[in-house]
């Protein structure tokens, strides 16, 4: 059995415009980087050689300490481990920073452990990383982290998880504007009823956008990437959200949207050098807002987790 190793996790765009708490995909960059190793001392050690100071130490409230402890939990464990972070997703970014965490955890012990689970059946354990970020269990940062690809959540209860295809020529454009949005907050201003319109609205939407996956159509991929419940909402309160949608699309994109709760937008096109166009029409707008961000081309990332050493 193997004492120690180390992986990669990638980081995650969850909702994916209409698909709140359902609908997700990994990418290819950022991403996690941590040394997981078994201990001969019982408990879960944190520490961090990221460039991040804010993480919390103790495993009890760090996203990837609760996930492994649910899991070790789960198989009755008393075996130790010791979690040193390499690199980090920014937190508060809104791709996935706790889910990557959670997931690069929970994989990276079940590795060790010699796989008493499937890598599917890790989501639930990883749910609880994100329970302890954001206050909810949600799986549509934490399934993709894990599994890799497009995946949705067709149910909570009982939890279940349906892989779906990515396109081949499907690219990604993220900026990441440098504030912080805490999903836990960004949770607070949604609305607690919607119309019927919008229900309507919101579900041909969903529906066409995993169709358009299916049937790789790009065109309807762009159409269903509307929101007409959580992004009028969020959008505030992320500063140059509109002009950024609008410079993504006048460069190009099939669509944009919020990743996860934000501060992050996503926007879909069909090649890297237009990915990277819209990438970096995007961070214009915030140049001229005098916002600092982050910018990564990606295409989708369909292995999830990968050990690296």
């Amino acid at each position: 059995m193997e004492k120690e190793i180390k992986l990669f996790a990638p980081a995650t765009v969850a909702n994916v415009a209409a698909g709140f708490d359902i609908l997700g995909f990994a990418l290819e960059k950022p991403g996690d980087e941590i040394i997981i190793k078994r201990s001969n001392t019982p408990g879960i050690r944190i520490i961090n050689q990221s460039s991040f100071t804010s993480m919390p130490l103790a495993p009890e409230k760090n996203t990837s300490g609760v996930a492994l402890q649910a899991f070790l939990n789960h198989l009755e464990s008393k075996q130790g481990f010791e979690i040193t972070f390499l690199k980090k997703v920014k937190p508060g970014s809104g791709i996935g920073s706790s889910a990557a965490s959670s997931a690069a955890a929970v994989f990276g012990a079940n590795e060790l452990l010699d796989r008493p689970l499937s890598t599917k059946d890790l989501v639930i354990f990883a749910m609880e990383g994100e329970r302890c970020a954001s206050g909810s269990a949600h799986a549509d940062n934490v399934a993709p982290a894990l599994l890799g690809g497009f995946v949705l959540i067709r149910s909570y209860r009982p939890l279940d998880i349906v892989p779906l295809p990515t396109p081949e020529q499907l690219y990604c454009s993220i900026i990441h504007p440098q504030i912080e949005l805490k999903t836990e907050d960004a949770r607070k201003v949604l609305r607690k009823q919607i119309t019927l319109q919008d229900a309507i609205t919101q579900w041909g939407n969903t529906a066409g956008l995993i169709a358009g996956l299916f049937m790789e159509d790009y065109g309807l991929i762009g159409r269903s990437l509307q929101d007409v419940i959580i992004e009028p909402i969020r959008s505030v309160l992320i500063p140059g959200y509109e002009n950024m949608k609008e410079a993504a699309m006048t460069a190009g994109a099939l669509g944009c949207n919020i990743s996860g709760s934000g501060p992050s937008l996503f926007a879909f096109s069909t090649s890297s050098d237009k990915a990277t166009h819209i990438a970096e029409s995007m961070q214009k707008v915030c140049s001229s807002l005098n916002i600092d961000s982050d910018i990564y081309v990606s295409r989708v990332n369909k292995k999830g987790p990968v050990i690296t050493g």
